[in-house]
């Protein structure tokens, strides 16, 4: 139901030149008519108190790579989640995994500049690792941040380099927390951004710490049982109040991404209208699913089969979607990550 023949070659390795410089497919849902655009046309398509819902998560140098005591074998380290503060606990993934036990030393940097201890089990590949740091959490943050790699997705079968740690980043991050990038909001720069607010529209910033989860593979047939890993969510009441404002007046609420959309529709009154929140989301949504907030979608092309594929079919139509990357893989749309944008409108 969700699969599609997507050629390796429309999988995009690198960013455009300019984050604006990617091609806009807009999928009209009324009409089923597409037009086709480029990111910096958005300008033009948004009015005076349409409002365009951001995440402003900020990605953090994720992957690391440690020698384990004795052997000195090279361990991938993926830093998940901080389980706790003060003790430096920290959920991860390891690869290879069978290599890792409970009780190892794990060795990072060519100084031994941090260590780390495996203490539990978590998943198949997961571990709970303790870092054995003296200084204070500030100094400790600043030292995985010097070790780490910008975590860009595997698949674009390369090392991370400088320029991906700014372009693996959106322009307005500021809460850092997520280990995989918002990936739509990294069509905006400072330039549109400033166009389109020069026309009055606004930008309602909320968060959601992307985890590990939402890439996970669909593995059961029926969607209802899928478990979605729980991710941190903050709807501030400056948020909420500008989309239920904008919704009082009819104008457009636009999510930027699908972590967004998530982000909204965890927090909807019976009336329909957002309410501030702090904490978390496990919600997964996919067809037949009935959007209470957002009335647009800016999104990427996203991989056959995927969570995040599911959620815009949800919001596009199943058929219409599929008619849509149809076309884009004939005109040489690019996919995934680093691909072009699709605005559902």
């Amino acid at each position: 139901m969700f699969d599609f023949d997507l050629p390796e070659v429309r999988i995009a390795k690198k960013p455009a030149i300019e984050r604006e410089d990617a091609k806009l497919m807009i999928l009209h849902k009324d009409s089923g008519e597409i037009e086709h655009k480029a990111v910096a046309d958005l300008k033009d398509i948004f009015d005076e108190g349409d409002v365009v819902v951001l995440n402003n998560t900020k990605v953090f140098p994720a992957r690391l790579h440690a020698n384990k005591e004795k052997t000195g074998a090279i361990i991938e380290v993926f830093l998940l989640r901080e389980l706790n503060k003060e003790n430096r606990l920290w959920d991860v993934l390891v690869d290879p995994a069978r290599k890792i036990r409970i009780g190892n030393k794990l060795f990072f940097g060519e100084n031994d500049d941090l260590i780390a201890e495996v203490i539990d089990n978590t998943t198949s590949r997961g571990r709970t690792l303790r870092f054995l740091f003296d200084g204070t959490h500030q100094e400790f943050k600043e030292t995985i941040t010097a070790l780490g790699k910008t975590p860009i997705p595997k698949h674009l079968g390369r090392e991370a380099t400088p320029k991906d740690a700014e372009r693996y980043q959106t322009i307005y991050a500021k809460h850092e927390g997520a280990v995989a990038a918002p990936t739509a909001g990294l069509h905006f720069s400072k330039l549109l951004m400033k166009q389109m607010e020069l026309k009055g529209v606004e930008f309602a910033e909320t968060t959601l710490h992307v985890g590990l989860g939402t890439f996970h593979p669909i593995l059961v047939e029926d969607l209802s049982k899928h478990k979605m890993e729980s991710e941190e969510i903050n709807i501030p009441e400056l948020a909420a109040n500008q989309i239920n404002n904008a919704k009082l007046l009819n104008k457009k609420i636009c999510a930027v991404g699908t972590t967004v959309m998530r982000t909204i529709e965890s927090s909807v009154s019976t009336k329909n209208e957002i309410l501030p929140y702090k904490g978390w989301t496990n919600i997964f949504l996919f067809p037949p699913y009935n959007f209470r907030v957002a009335n647009c979608m800016l999104t990427n092309f996203h991989l056959p089969q995927s969570a995040l594929m599911m959620q815009v079919a949800a919001f596009a139509g199943n058929d219409m979607l599929k008619k849509a990357y149809k076309e884009a893989i004939q005109k040489k749309y690019n996919f995934h990550t680093y691909g072009d944008a699709m605005l559902i409108i």
